[in-house]
């Protein structure tokens, strides 16, 4: 019996860091043990809220390497660039066609990024037609099912919709995508905030053991403990929900020795650095090999990307054909 199939994609803004490591990386790959699945990096979806692509090339190459360091296997999954997959644009358009500026304008994305961005009257189409793309993503490659958490519910109803009204109109063409409900370990930054390169609280993938000690440092610990000898307060802590993720054998322990003052939060934060460096080696020694690889690296995107046009171009032909085009 054949695998069901499973999609997802994640944007090229740089390097991948914690944040997407526990979110989605490493639930892709446990996906793959059970489903046929492709993934891909969304280089067009990059360019709805920005313009400068003068390292764009390097930040999907950058992509491509954390994704294949942390057991995204091109033997078991199809690995490629959204923007090489000329089907895309084509579906993106026919779609758009069937999409009422309605459903688009009440998005939870769009309506975030215009808040966020302060964009007003600028904002342009492609961030109000983010959805279609989504639902091109989704549907042309035959996707059964999109792993996301609860709170991402809304942006994959939007493409269930797109895909009941194109085959209300047109025949039942497409395969309308199902949600993986999948656990997400959320990671806040070592601010406090969303961790994003942006904002510049992230931890990298790639980084080095001194850049994480250097992270670590830097991170805010329980707002009720300013001094040492004070008693702490764990469960408030940004760095002890750290700890339960990359030290987890110590976590009884570190919430003790916090609760008595025992334990000062530089050396909390010292064991920690310790521990993410220790969880990061492995990936980090198979990216210095993908680093030097770059023809490696290359030809793995080259082989995704023929597979996902062999697919993306029968279901475009498909729509077409629906449509007496």
């Amino acid at each position: 019996m054949a695998k069901k199939k499973v999609l997802s994609g994640t944007r090229p803004t740089g390097p991948l860091h914690l944040g997407h490591l526990e979110g989605i990386l490493r639930n892709w790959a446990e996906l793959q043990d059970e489903y046929d699945c492709s993934y891909f990096i969304a280089d067009l979806h990059y360019l709805t809220d920005r313009s400068d692509t003068g390292r764009l090339q390097d930040y999907i190459r950058d992509v491509a390497i954390d994704l294949l360091s942390v057991g995204i296997d091109p033997q078991r999954s199809t690995l490629f660039v959204q923007s090489h997959i000329p089907e895309h644009y084509q579906l993106h358009l026919l779609l758009s066609m069937i999409t009422s500026v309605s459903w688009l304008e009440r998005c939870p994305i769009y309506k975030e990024q215009v808040k966020e961005l302060g964009l007003g009257e600028t904002v342009g189409y492609g961030m109000l037609g983010y959805p279609v793309l989504m639902a091109t993503d989704i549907v042309i490659h035959d996707a059964d099912y999109v792993p996301i958490g609860e709170d991402q519910l809304p942006h994959l109803e939007m493409a269930r919709e797109i895909v009941r009204r194109f085959n209300n109109t047109y025949g039942a063409v497409l395969i309308e995508p199902q949600a993986l409900l999948t656990p997400v370990k959320r990671l806040l930054g070592t601010d406090r905030r969303k961790m994003s390169k942006s904002y510049g609280n992230a931890i990298y993938l790639k980084d080095s053991p001194q850049q994480i000690r250097n992270m670590v440092a830097t991170m805010i610990t329980d707002p009720k403990r300013p001094r040492k000898e004070d008693v702490g307060h764990p469960e408030e802590c940004n760095v002890f929900s750290y700890h339960r993720i990359y030290n987890s054998a110590r976590n009884e322990g570190i919430a003790a020795d916090c609760k008595t003052a025992k334990l000062g939060c530089k050396e909390c934060k010292g064991e920690l650095a310790d521990a993410i460096i220790e969880e990061l080696a492995p990936i980090k020694a198979k990216r210095s090999k993908l680093e030097e690889d770059h023809d490696y690296v290359k030809d793995v995107l080259a082989t995704g990307d023929a597979r996902a046009r062999q697919v993306a171009s029968a279901t475009l032909k498909r729509v077409m054909t629906a449509m007496r085009l």
